[in-house]
């Protein structure tokens, strides 16, 4: 995705000098504190990102039940699960799930900035905030998905989701072949954030 955006060669270097200059500002100011910092750090570590959504998405692939409801009602359904942070949160307060079959792949984008369900799928990559991901996803979103490396059936839909500050979605990607058998933590194991953003599919691990 780099090369694809053009992105500096420097930018992870650049921005955590600036994160940390702003931190140290921060602190000197006392608007905040170290440990404020750490506590964020450490709910992001901890309680809050994808480990969340692949729980959600392990039980949706065992569960048929849970699936429905997941689909019909998901701040239900995460309500149901053991999460310390459940939809706590703007970020997570109104959160849906796009569920793939065999004839629809889901996609997510937010045409308008960055909105993301933080509590299930942690914070967002680069490339999903940048400009021309969002408008070529929204235009083009097959051949994004081919730019990937997920050439997705010429015979399956593609539906695109925009989330905002109203909805915020995620999806549930197909449970892949050769998992019979497995338990929810193994299969949560193989669930990836790209998979829950529809821009790669969930593979099972090689024999």
């Amino acid at each position: 995705m780099m090369q694809r955006f053009e992105y500096p060669t420097d930018r992870e270097t650049a921005n955590a000098a600036r994160a940390r200059a702003l931190e140290s500002l921060l602190i000197e100011k006392g608007v905040i504190t170290s440990e404020t910092v750490d506590k964020i750090m450490s709910i992001f570590a901890t309680e809050m990102g994808p480990f969340n959504g692949a729980k959600l998405v392990a039980r949706a692939w065992v569960d048929p039940a849970f699936k429905m409801l997941l689909a019909e009602n998901t701040m239900a359904a995460v309500e149901k699960m053991n999460f310390v942070t459940k939809g706590a949160g703007a970020e997570g307060e109104h959160m849906r799930a796009a569920i793939n079959t065999p004839e629809v792949h889901n996609l997510i984008i937010c045409t308008l900035c960055s909105c993301y369900p933080w509590p299930v799928l942690g914070l967002p990559p680069y490339w999903y905030k940048d400009p021309s991901f969002r408008a070529r996803a929204a235009r083009e979103p097959r051949k994004v998905l081919s730019e990937f490396g997920l050439d997705i059936d010429p015979g399956k839909e593609i539906k695109t989701w925009d989330s905002s500050a109203q909805i915020r979605w995620f999806v549930v990607p197909e449970r892949p072949a050769g998992t019979d058998g497995f338990t929810e933590e193994q299969l949560a194991a193989l669930v990836t954030p790209e998979s829950m953003m529809g821009v790669s599919i969930v593979k099972a691990p090689a024999p």
